[in-house]
């Protein structure tokens, strides 16, 4: 129960951090990265709701407050303040790359002691649905050429 409450306090924090940088983006990528924050912002509150219930039908106690949450979580609080959008964007993939590690762990313990609702939840749902929120978010980490009028 310790993994997955690390693994829903996380994805709590992960779920957040896209929400905070979704109000707080700009640039000329503004458009495009506020809808694609604010879509895996959603598809974090799913996951969150996923991993909370598996807690609750092992018969354990899922961590649900804001403050127990930031206690337990392990990504790094980010600041108040705007942050500029690779700043954001390494963020987020710092987090995910947590998230990700955790799911190895915790399919592989699930799978030795036989609890494959656990093992499939976090391959199927956590695992897959932050590897292609990863490959959305490291898209936008191209560099652009610098251009100039004359």
């Amino acid at each position: 129960m310790e993994l997955l409450n690390q693994l829903l306090a996380d994805t709590c924090s992960l779920r957040d951090m896209y929400k905070k940088h979704h109000w707080q983006v700009v640039g000329p990528t503004f458009y495009q990265l506020h809808l694609l924050f604010d879509k895996h912002y959603e598809e974090q509150s799913e996951l969150v709701d996923t991993i909370a219930e598996r807690i609750q039908i092992l018969g354990g106690v899922a961590v649900a407050m804001a403050a127990d949450i930031a206690e337990l979580t392990s990504i790094p609080r980010p600041p108040r303040d705007r942050e500029e959008v690779p700043v954001q964007i390494s963020r987020l993939l710092e987090a995910h790359q947590i998230i990700l590690g955790q799911c190895h762990d915790i399919a592989k313990k699930a799978d030795d002691s036989g609890d494959d609702g656990t093992n499939d939840m976090v391959i199927s749902d956590v695992l897959r649905a932050n590897e292609l929120q990863v490959w959305f978010v490291s898209e936008h980490l191209v560099e652009a050429p610098l251009t100039q009028s004359e």
